[in-house]
Parts: C-alpha cells; structure tokens; sequence
C-alpha cells in the first residue's frame, strides 16, 4: 500500500530546499497530469543518457503507487539498458525566472518531479495498447478514440516501458527574489518574469483538410486560455 507522502524512500527524500519540498501525493498527480514533457536518466554501457520523452500516468496501473508510462523504439540501445534496469524520471515546468539584487539570489520558478524506480517492459498486449492511448491521450485528451487502430508492424517496433510511481519527490517554487535585506536597501531592482504556456492555435497541416477536430481545437484552447 502506498503512502500518501511523498518521498518515501532516502533516494528520494529532499535534502536540500526543504522549504520548497511538496508532500502531497495528490499534488504530485496533478502536476503530472498537466506537464508535458520527461526526461528518462539510465546507465548505457559506460555512461549516463538523459532523453526527453512524451509520457503518460495510470494511477489505477499495476506497479506500486501507479504506472508511468514511456515509449520509444524497440532497436533503441537506451530502452534495452532502461529494461530491467533502475531508472530516473524527471518532469519539469518552468513558471518564471527570478531577478534578484545579487547573482546569488537569481532563481527560476518551477515545479519539478523526480521518480526513480525499475523500469519494466510492458509484454502484456493490452496493458501495453492502453499505455500507447493514454500517451496520445495526455498530448490530447480524447485524441486516441479517433484514430485507427495500430498496426502490428507499428506495434512489433514500438516498446512500452512503466515505472513505478511509489519512489518519488516534488520540489516548486514561486514568487520574486529573496534578497538580503543589505541589498534591498541599495536600490537595485529585484523581481520576476512570468512564464507559460501558450499555444497560437492548431495548424492543419498541408496534406489535411481545414476543419480542426474538436478534440485538437480544444486542447489548443486550453493553452490560449492560460
């Protein structure tokens, strides 16, 4: 069973920044739900790799705390090393940047997961055809519903890769600077500079007709709206 806490092991516990650390559970769901983009750390051969990747989560998913979800190429040399191996997912979204008097005091403002756990290769046909929907899913909600379905030479050359979701941690951030008061007191400006995600509306594409599906138009929608 899983605790409600975050960082329930000493690999992930937060020891620097506590102010900034997130307990929450359900927190770290809803900021996962909303991200877009992680990163997948593991050991190739004789060296580290870090790929960006699309994702996806399954809280109800049969790992410990949850089921997050990557794909990539079953030829991939990172995705055979990943296989079996412990893994490291990261998840960030940067909210600003941070002006402070000094150079010491320059910050970002963020929210950022780390998830570590061992990854396993996803053989189960259906466990793996409902994580390849909930990836397209997370990009557009509702989007999988109204495509065809894969082919088997599409599915025979994509592998599917859950981690737990049970080891992890969560850190933000927000506001302005916090700047020695020596240094407020000189006059120098100290604030900060907004960001997010903004999308200009979907463009067809030149082989496609006009009309935006709903489901696009939309999500779109959504990040005009931020």
């Amino acid at each position: 069973m899983t605790t409600a806490q975050l960082s329930p092991t000493d690999r992930t516990t937060v020891t620097r920044g506590r102010n900034r650390m997130v307990s929450d559970r359900d927190e770290l769901h809803r900021f996962l739900a909303d991200a877009l983009v992680a990163h997948l750390g593991v050991v190739v051969g004789d060296h580290p790799l870090v790929l960006p990747t699309a994702y996806a989560v399954d809280l109800h998913g049969p790992d410990e705390g949850g089921s997050l979800y990557v794909h990539g190429s079953v030829a991939a040399g990172w995705l055979r090393q990943a296989a079996g191996a412990t893994v490291c997912v990261t998840v960030t979204e940067l909210d600003g940047l941070v002006a402070g008097r000094s150079a010491f005091h320059h910050s970002m403002n963020y929210c950022s997961a780390v998830v570590i756990g061992p990854a396993r290769v996803v053989d189960d046909e259906a466990e793996r055809a409902r994580a390849l929907d909930l990836i397209v899913d997370h990009m557009v909600p509702g989007r999988a519903a109204t495509l065809r379905a894969s082919t088997r030479k599409e599915l025979a050359a994509t592998a599917v890769l859950a981690v737990p979701l049970h080891e992890a941690s969560m850190k933000a951030r927000a506001g302005g600077p916090v700047d020695e008061p020596s240094d407020v007191e000189a006059g120098v400006w100290g604030g900060h500079i907004p960001l997010r995600r903004v999308s200009t509306g979907a463009v067809s594409g030149e082989d496609s007709h006009d009309r935006v599906p709903d489901d696009v138009a939309r999500r779109a929608a959504s990040y005009s709206a931020r």
